[in-house]
């Protein structure tokens, strides 16, 4: 009684959702994106593909989880070069960033999650093997993989206690998590809570794939000429991925600090949204404004006005502000700027995240609870130069801790002979 509650509670969701996109995509360009981006998708995977194709199939919801997989994808492909690679996404920040992407040979967006599409999607791609990155469950599609017996993992996976799994009306969502051949998950709290409803066999902790990805990006940084002109010679605050909340809480700083360089690098780059940081950032300007000259006397700020450059921003800081900390969603990727070997700062709202637990108590990140906070956390490290030393080494050896992860799936897959060469 409970799984068929929980299967039509799925079922109602599952329609409802994209009812709800298309009817505010007339006004919403994500949505706008998310509708047209799935029109004929079907038959444009079936004219696509090769029937003679080998395939693997990774699947990302969006951007990061992309950035998440990408380790192991690239493995897969120089390792097993005879097997083509097919990436879907759920959400146009990942579709729309990535379908250029050479590193896959079909990228497309996920078909709403029916019995039919489940099928018709199985029929075109015929995949050997399937991967699901950190969160995504999609009922038709794994029951689709388990029924026709391909091999699906689920990596760099984080379970919690409030999630349906482990609630005693969960059976629905547990029959998703058996679809799994194997999961391999960030921490040792997810194995202990799988093992409670009864996965054990079947998981491996593996870490999280993440930190390989920002290694890689940093390992291969590229230069920024532009950026490289602004910075030399200054102290360089970075804040990425910043929202409104962000933005209240560094202002006052940003706009007294006139010694000190800042980046700022918004979440969203939507023109009202870099209007609003223009505003509230006094000494500010446009990165597509700067040229190879000096900018203006009386700029000490530089606002980001694209996207795919802020991973390799986080290099040129003295200190990294990762944002999303101060709203309701919490705090992003702090893997990307502790990398580099900075102090990394952030706001409340990070609970959620263990990288970003973790790099509070490795001594490398810290978090301020207000505007105030914030800036004090800043002229500290600024001015204490122990202090700031011994947050940027264990910023560093905390991320190089963790290198591995995508090796120890990709042993498996090798073991398990999950692909022939």
């Amino acid at each position: 009684m409970r799984s068929t509650v929980g299967k039509l509670l799925y079922y109602i969701f599952a329609r409802l959702y994209p009812f709800a996109i298309k009817l505010v995509s007339p006004i919403n360009e994500k949505a706008r994106l998310w509708v047209n981006g799935r029109k004929q998708v079907l038959v444009r995977m079936k004219n696509t593909m090769d029937a003679n194709d080998k395939i693997i199939w990774m699947h990302c919801s969006s951007l990061g989880e992309f950035e998440q997989g990408r380790p192991l994808l690239e493995k897969l492909k120089s390792h097993y070069p005879s097997y083509k690679i097919l990436l879907t996404f759920f959400s146009p920040s990942g579709y729309e960033v990535r379908k250029n992407y050479e590193g896959a040979d079909y990228i497309f967006y996920l078909p709403v999650d029916t019995e039919q599409n489940a099928s018709k999607f199985f029929d075109a791609a015929r995949p050997q093997l399937i991967v699901f990155v950190k969160y995504e469950f999609w009922y038709h599609y794994l029951n689709e993989a388990k029924k026709r017996k391909i091999p699906l993992l689920l990596i760099s996976a984080i379970f919690r206690r409030n999630q349906p799994f482990f609630s005693r009306f969960g059976s629905f969502h547990r029959s998703m998590l058996a679809c799994f051949s194997h999961l391999f998950v960030q921490n040792e709290d997810s194995v202990t809570l799988l093992a409670t409803i009864g996965f054990t066999g079947n998981v491996t902790l593996s870490g999280d794939t993440r930190f390989d990805r920002v290694i890689e990006i940093a390992e291969s940084f590229q230069p920024i000429s532009l950026i490289e002109s602004f910075c030399e010679g200054s102290i360089v605050v970075v804040a990425g991925s910043t929202w409104l909340q962000d933005d209240k809480q560094l202002a006052r700083y940003v706009n007294t600090r006139t010694h000190v360089k800042f980046i700022i690098a918004p979440h969203d780059i939507a023109k009202d949204r870099l209007e609003e940081c223009n505003k509230r950032y006094k000494g500010s300007i446009l990165f597509s404004s700067l040229n190879n000259a000096s900018p203006k006397a009386g700029f000490n700020t530089i606002i980001i006005d694209n996207v795919g450059m802020l991973s390799r921003l986080y290099k040129y800081a003295t200190i990294c502000y990762v944002g999303g900390g101060f709203g309701k969603d919490g705090v992003h990727n702090v893997l990307e700027a502790a990398v580099y070997g900075k102090p990394v700062v952030y706001g409340p709202e990070y609970k959620k995240f263990n990288e970003a637990i973790e790099l509070i108590t490795s001594g490398g990140g810290v978090s301020a609870k207000n505007g105030l906070e914030l800036e004090k956390i800043f002229d500290n490290l600024l001015t204490e130069t122990s202090a700031y030393s011994l947050k940027a080494k264990s910023a560093f050896q905390y991320v190089y801790s963790k290198k591995g992860s995508t090796e120890k799936i990709l042993q498996f897959i090798y073991e398990n002979r999950l692909l022939t060469n």
